[in-house]
């Protein structure tokens, strides 16, 4: 699967994702349920797995579902390849 860019998270912590994008978000461990807020979110609590760069509300961010990670914008770009 390839890498997928989102556009902005939601906040600090999680992200809400629709039903399209939770089976990579389950490939990398990464799906959240069950919240009144929404149906479907994807977890970013402990930031870029490169450097560890915190994600925050607004900011641009990839999952590499493949490897369970995910990428500040910078480290995005560089695995695939933009």
């Amino acid at each position: 699967m390839p890498i997928i860019r989102l556009e902005a998270a939601d906040g600090p912590d999680r992200t809400q994702i629709g039903e399209g994008l939770t089976r990579p978000a389950v490939e990398a461990n990464r799906l959240e349920t069950g919240r009144s807020e929404g149906k479907y979110f994807l977890r970013h609590d402990d930031g870029c797995s490169v450097c560890g760069r915190a994600i925050e509300a607004g900011d641009a961010f990839y999952l590499d579902s493949e490897a369970g990670e995910l990428l500040c914008e910078e480290h995005g770009r560089e695995r695939r390849g933009d």
